[in-house]
């Protein structure tokens, strides 16, 4: 009995140290990891990034990570154009899971099976897309988009600003907008056009009321999926295959 009781608290020492051993390796990991994320990314804060699953150093002796979630705040995404403070816009709490995490025998490289996340842009940021000056539709009649907000059931709540020649002051209308995603890009498109008292080409008022925003350039590779108003924004869930974290 004294050998057996000597036995198991040899074994409890030994798996405390494992344990130990184990979560001071993740912890250093996945420092590193954030590191080198900050570094390709060009991220002027270091992300966060948890490494899942127990233990760790099996993992790593298997030469792949079950899942990593990484979570960058503010990442100035591309809009396709030429490096001006316009061409990128700001996403906020990015957040991705990346699954089947392989990586070189140095750690100089890690590429995920795939990935799957969410995000989020403001209604301020996506106003950015929207014409910035008022545009003259017919009749002398000015448009300008003013303000975006949350319409309720997934739409988004677009102010349009009109000025009617001879009129005192402008007027604000609403419309509901649809917010989709196609390839790399957001669209807003009005369910319905607003009342301008005359008769004007369709054509015309949806160069206010609808526009798009490209974003391009997210962290590994990772595509949008699907777009959704929010109360504060849209939310964005994002997909990836073949991401490539570091390297």
């Amino acid at each position: 009995m004294r050998a057996l009781r000597i036995s198991l608290i040899l074994l409890v020492v030994l798996g405390g140290l494992f344990v130990l051993a184990d979560r001071v390796a993740v912890g250093f990991a996945e420092d590193e990891a954030a590191d080198r994320i900050k570094s390709t990314e060009g991220l002027t804060a270091t992300p966060d990034v948890s490494i899942e699953g127990f233990p760790f150093l099996t993992q790593v002796l298997g030469g792949e990570l079950d899942d990593v979630k990484i979570g960058i705040n503010d990442y100035e995404a591309s809009t396709g154009g030429t490096g001006s403070s316009a061409d990128t816009i700001r996403i906020d709490d990015l957040d991705a899971e990346m699954h089947g995490v392989a990586f070189s025998g140095d750690y100089s490289s890690a590429t995920a099976n795939s990935a799957t996340g969410t995000a989020s842009i403001s209604y301020a940021e996506l106003l950015k897309a929207a014409k910035p000056e008022p545009v003259d539709v017919g009749f002398g009649i000015k448009t300008q988009v003013t303000g975006l907000s949350d319409g309720g059931d997934g739409k988004v709540k677009v102010a349009v600003e009109v000025t009617v020649p001879g009129s005192k002051a402008a007027r604000t209308l609403s419309v509901l907008s649809s917010v989709t995603v196609s390839g790399d890009t957001v669209k807003v498109h009005a369910d319905s056009l607003p009342k301008l008292g005359v008769q004007l080409a369709e054509g015309r008022i949806r160069s206010i009321t609808d526009f798009q925003q490209k974003i391009e350039q997210l962290p590994g590779g990772i595509k949008l999926d699907k777009v959704e108003a929010a109360p504060d924004g849209v939310d964005i869930s994002v997909k990836g295959s073949d991401v490539r974290l570091v390297g």
